[in-house]
């Protein structure tokens, strides 16, 4: 009789003890993601950024106590594009936002839509920007709080659940009280918070108490922003002429700034956006949720500071492409975590998703982080496509198709008789040696494989058309934007 009191003891006090693990297991994990604008992979001060040490508390904080995805890229680099790939987790060419005009179709399967279907309540609070100015609500949120296009900085005209009107302040901090208030309010229920900043995008505009930081600073240029035409022989003629355009050092903004005061007025606004990233945590910490809330950050394209004498974005270029990404939640993972495997915009949608116990659709190209930062995924990609459109409004950038392997960057332009840029980056992370640089396609059908000579440099070109042609072919894009040709094509003609 002893013996089965104890035992019943034992394991009602067993049950007891599991039942707070239980609970915490089967309760659903609250989720924010935090979308910045044209913020570039290094420009936080625990990065190393020389202006911005001691000036991103919370994104330090961030880092050294959730995850750091140090290889984290967009498959396109520029806003509606790229902003489409997180919601849906697809490439370009399957969603098909391919400007920053392009609505996204309202019936394409987006994780915050799915997220509400399962029970979560679902808010936007910032830019949307993908279908020209209109800023109505869109489907997957309960709550919205938004603007058309890039809207204003100061005093904004802003769309609340439909009704809009305009609002007294600087643009971060209204978006900040808005999401914190979302917090606050939907702090009993399951919730996805998704705020997308306006800053830092041009032209820029901080909070007035960020007005005068780094005042007086030297500017830093890279190497590859001073003027050498033995330079540019080594680069499409495009790059150089872009250099004169609105998105180029002497034709910056359209000679509206200099290069050091938009410089400048960059990071002024990071500073605001790092604050309102503070103000997001505190409101966690006040309902006890910021231990088990998943927390993602990034930004949404990269951003060139006069690397081959570039400003903003769209190119290639490893600064225009690679983004600062952070997950933070430290019931999930440890902390000052860094990973190397490579992190893309793709994978946002299908991380959220896992994280709430939602199935990710096969239709999403992407896959989730939490194996990656947790050290448990198997057989992670090395590589992926990057494409941009040409635009009528800046046309001194052309159509993109490439390939980012772990070892190269390769970049092939569609229309325009130029040649193409293939960079070794672990040894070349400035892409300052074009291995491709003498090769013009005038002949043989302008396939860049089929003008290389025969050897080692011939086989990677065949290697990387081949890997894009598959990805391509595998996410329903157009396989001939590899630039490879067939067994085929000398019976064409």
């Amino acid at each position: 009789m002893t013996r089965a009191i104890s035992r019943r003891n034992l394991l009602q006090a067993a049950a007891s003890a599991a039942a707070p693990a239980l609970l915490a297991q089967s309760r659903k994990r609250n989720l924010v993601f935090i979308l910045t604008d044209d913020h570039r992979y290094d420009f936080i001060g625990a990065l190393g950024h020389p202006w911005l040490k001691g000036h991103t508390p919370n994104m330090d904080r961030l880092l050294s106590g959730g995850v750091h995805f140090k290889n984290a890229f967009v498959t396109s680099s520029l806003c509606s594009p790229s902003r489409a790939s997180i919601l849906t987790g697809q490439y370009m060419h399957a969603h098909g936002v391919m400007d920053n005009f392009s609505p996204l179709h309202p019936q394409l399967a987006t994780f915050p839509a799915l997220l509400q279907s399962h029970g979560y309540r679902t808010g936007f609070i910032g830019k949307w920007h993908m279908g020209g100015d209109s800023d109505e609500v869109r489907p997957g949120f309960h709550h919205w709080v938004s603007f058309r296009g890039q809207g204003e900085y100061e005093d904004p005209q802003m769309n609340m659940n439909g009704s809009r009107r305009k609002v007294a302040g600087n643009m971060t901090e209204i978006l900040t009280g808005e999401s914190t208030r979302f917090i606050r309010d939907n702090a009993s229920s399951p919730f996805l918070l998704y705020l997308s900043h306006k800053a830092v995008h041009y032209p820029f505009h901080p909070a007035k108490r960020h007005e005068s930081l780094f005042e007086g600073k030297p500017v830093p240029k890279p190497a590859s922003m001073l003027y050498k035409k033995e330079y540019y022989e080594h680069l499409p003629q495009w790059v150089e002429r872009r250099r004169y355009s609105r998105h180029g050092v002497d034709g910056l903004f359209g000679h509206t700034a200099t290069f050091d005061d938009a410089y400048r007025g960059y990071c002024q606004s990071l500073a605001s956006v790092d604050d309102s990233i503070g103000e997001v945590m505190h409101a966690l910490e006040e309902k006890r949720l910021l231990n088990d809330t998943l927390i993602v950050y990034m930004g949404d394209n990269g951003y060139l500071w006069g690397e081959h004498g570039l400003v903003d974005k769209r190119a290639m270029h490893e600064p225009s492409i690679r983004v600062p990404m952070i997950a933070h939640c430290p019931d999930l993972f440890a902390a000052g975590g860094k990973v190397d495997g490579m992190a893309l915009n793709l994978d946002i949608g299908p991380t959220m998703l896992e994280a709430a116990g939602v199935p990710v659709p096969d239709a999403m190209h992407g896959r989730s982080l939490l194996g990656l930062a947790s050290g448990k995924a198997r057989n992670w990609r090395k590589d992926f496509v990057y494409e941009y459109e040409w635009e009528q409004d800046y046309p001194y950038t052309p159509t993109i198709t490439g390939l980012r392997t772990e070892q190269h960057s390769f970049m092939q332009y569609q229309g325009i008789w130029d040649i193409s840029e293939l960079y070794d980056i672990q040894k070349d992370p400035g892409q300052m040696n074009n291995l491709v640089r003498d090769i013009r396609v005038s002949h043989e059908r302008g396939r860049l494989s089929m003008n290389v000579p025969a050897g080692e440099r011939k086989q990677l070109v065949d290697s990387l058309q081949t890997r894009l042609q598959q990805i391509l072919a595998l996410t329903g894009g157009d396989p001939r934007r590899s630039g490879k040709g067939s067994e085929g094509d000398r019976y064409a003609l």
